[in-house]
């Protein structure tokens, strides 16, 4: 791994670590995982940002393949594995620890810095950062509109059915794309691990969040039709 990558990644950590603090000063009164979560939505929204800037061809977007990463594949990489590195340890400090994020995250790490030492795989590993990050900000915005009192509301419902689309869209069509040329590219074996490491957790991730939305859908359903069958008997009540 190049000096200025770990650089990179120590100034990373500290720098995510510092937006924590601040965004605890700014918001005293949420809780701990209300304050990761904004900091969270930021890291998804640069590190999307970044790896759409680092495409060095929109008709290839993973190309060129199993090929030496570039200076801005490797720094986009650095900037995701510090943010990943300084949540892992957030979550430890959590009220509640979460095993499946915990399992995604440590994946993650070993991931990207394989693919640092290596210095290959850039491309899919950056379009793997991309199809991974492009639903987070829509996966926080939900639990933090449930903090501010917006739960059980229809603008907490379309935060969960445009992370449910575009966590589909990404991870189970474009992630499974992503993770066979991958696999079958000359790619050293620790990186095709991890890929497809990553793919697992994707559909395991996947299966929770359709049993989430049906429940979520069929409960709406209900509300509905309860609300209907209340102001049917209200209005045979007044006679009107």
């Amino acid at each position: 791994m190049e000096e200025y990558i770990k650089k990179l990644i120590v100034v990373g950590v500290f720098s995510w670590a510092t937006t924590f603090l601040v965004v605890r000063k700014i918001f005293p009164k949420r809780s701990f995982d209300f304050c990761n979560r904004i900091v969270s939505t930021i890291h998804a929204i640069l590190a999307v940002t970044l790896a759409t800037l680092s495409v060095q061809d929109w008709k290839c977007p993973i190309c060129p393949v199993a090929a030496t990463s570039s200076h801005r594949q490797m720094q986009v990489l650095a900037v995701s594995l510090s943010y990943l590195i300084y949540d892992l340890v957030c979550c430890l400090f959590d009220e509640k620890i979460n095993l499946d994020n915990s399992i995604h995250h440590l994946v993650s790490i070993v991931g990207l810095i394989a693919g640092l030492c290596y210095q290959k795989c850039g491309s899919e590993m950056v379009g793997a950062v991309w199809v991974t990050e492009m639903s987070s900000p829509f996966l926080h915005l939900r639990e933090l509109l449930k903090e501010l009192g917006y739960k059980d509301t229809a603008l907490n419902l379309t935060a969960d059915i445009l992370f449910a689309s575009i966590f589909t869209f990404a991870r189970m069509m474009i992630g499974p794309c992503i993770s066979y040329i991958t696999l079958t590219s000359n790619n050293p074996f620790l990186i095709k691990a991890m890929g497809l490491g990553l793919q697992l957790v994707s559909t395991f991730w996947f299966f929770k969040i359709v049993r989430m939305m049906k429940y979520k859908l069929s409960k709406k359903s209900a509300t509905s039709k309860n609300g209907i069958k209340k102001n049917n008997s209200i209005r045979k009540k007044t006679g009107s």
